[in-house]
């Protein structure tokens, strides 16, 4: 795998990972009984995209360093996924 694969799958698994990780911790300002004049009480109650940001960051690079330690020093690939799951006899 040459480096510009390994980044498009970081890239890849970046995004994803950002989604799954906005919801947590995100407070509502209803949670946080200060609702905004003008705004909805489901709307959140403050920027949280920075902590979110370095959190995917952290998740990803550690996925990816399991990715690349299982796959260079390992050394499987794709094809050695089959021998994973038990054979029928």
């Amino acid at each position: 795998m040459n480096w510009i694969s390994f980044a498009a799958m970081y890239f890849v698994f970046w995004w994803l990972t950002l989604f799954a990780i906005l919801p947590f911790g995100l407070k509502t300002q209803d949670d946080d009984g200060n609702v905004t004049l003008g705004t909805e009480a489901s709307a959140p109650r403050g920027p949280h995209m920075l902590r979110a940001m370095l959190w995917t960051t952290l998740i990803t690079a550690l996925v990816m360093a399991v990715f690349y330690g299982v796959t260079r020093g390992l050394g499987f690939t794709f094809d050695d996924i089959p021998n994973f799951l038990p054979r029928a006899s």
